[in-house]
């Protein structure tokens, strides 16, 4: 516990970057490099001897010692007609998220194109390995209103590979898009599954300034051919952010699949997190979150009543300027069964972090 307030101390003595976002004048200023960079150090009161979290955590994954979640490099390219992101990472998060993947595939953060359909209308055909359309917390802790990821995030794609069609209205309300991809957080498609078998849908809605409403879900093969399951997944939720003040999001998963060759069974999870902005550069959330996954079909735990878990954090933030973040989170876990690493059904944990991006 010493070690995350000491390093919180030196986060908040770092000295000020003044790096800017690249951009390549000698193509029109259609190519921006961008950069980011998480280092964090977590205390899991559980101590487990191998120094990893529990299996369901993928975020923040180090027990006390200071580590790199996620650093990244990333281009973009952008013409009236075509865009490219092309990304290359490395960390904790890379490690553990991405260890069915191929060694080639678990390096790549972002790589895609895309083409404007039309002149008219803001239609787009994308294809590659892209962020999840699915939740509201991504791989980019800096994007995310807590420093750890949500049970419900953990527990859902955080990338995805296939071709995206996708539309935004002239007034910029709605977006729409469908997809077919290569299967559940997949680069490379599972073995003995059959391809184009997977789709996806997200639709968004901006009713006025500071509310969005979002639905996306995912039906297709999560497993091999040979079980003939049908995974159906739906992610609902309510953002509403004030320019002032207060902000809240309100989360709900919501999948089906089988859970062994002849049985279906289902899971879900609510969320709620709550922020307030006591000035520009201090912020403070917090959230009370569930995940009930009783047959074990994303959180497998081999006990009698599988994955229920109530969770709850509090995270205070510190932005130093426009590049450099520095957080504080306790989170606190409770399962029905003794899940986590020391066979207990609690688990505690205090973890520390310094963002940069350029």
């Amino acid at each position: 516990m010493r070690l995350n307030f000491l390093l919180l101390l030196s986060f908040l003595h770092c000295p000020p970057l003044n790096g800017q976002t690249a951009i390549i004048d000698t193509i029109e200023n259609s190519l921006t490099i961008s950069a980011y960079g998480e280092f964090y150090h977590s205390y899991d009161f559980s101590e487990p001897m191998n120094r990893e979290k529990s299996n369901f955590i993928y975020n923040h994954k180090r027990h006390n010692e200071i580590s790199a979640n996620l650093i990244y490099v990333k281009a973009n390219y952008k013409k009236q007609h075509y865009r490219a992101n092309l990304g290359a990472m490395v960390g904790t998060y890379a490690e553990y998220n991405l260890a069915s993947e191929p060694t080639w595939a678990q390096f790549i953060y972002e790589a895609n194109a895309g083409m404007k359909l039309s002149n008219r209308h803001n239609l787009w055909f994308d294809i590659g390995i892209m962020p999840s359309h699915l939740g509201f917390e991504s791989a980019v802790g800096g994007d995310c209103w807590t420093l750890t990821r949500s049970l419900l995030a953990e527990g859902s794609p955080y990338y995805e590979a296939g071709a995206k069609l996708s539309y935004i209205s002239k007034n910029e309300k709605f977006y729409s898009s469908i997809l077919v991809l290569n299967g559940w957080q997949r680069i490379r498609r599972l073995q003995n599954s059959s391809p184009l078998t997977v789709l996806g849908f997200q639709f968004q809605y901006k009713p006025k300034d500071g509310w969005l409403l979002n639905y996306g879900n995912f039906i297709g093969n999560a497993q091999p051919d040979s079980l003939n399951a049908l995974r159906h997944f739906h992610n609902v939720y309510i953002q509403y952010e004030s320019q002032k003040k207060w902000g809240f999001i309100l989360g709900f998963d919501l999948g089906l699949d089988k859970h062994n060759p002849t049985d279906y069974g289902l899971w879900y999870s609510p969320v709620a997190i709550l922020r307030y902005k006591w000035t520009p550069k201090w912020t403070t959330a917090a959230r009370l979150e569930y995940y009930f996954d009783r047959h074990g079909i994303i959180f497998p735990t081999s006990t009698l009543n599988g994955f229920q878990t109530f969770g709850a954090s509090l995270n205070q933030d510190y932005q130093i300027n426009n590049h450099i973040k520095c957080r504080l989170e306790y989170k606190y876990l409770q399962s029905k069964d003794a899940i986590f690493n020391d066979q207990n059904e609690r688990n505690h944990a205090i973890t520390s972090a310094c963002i940069f991006s350029f």
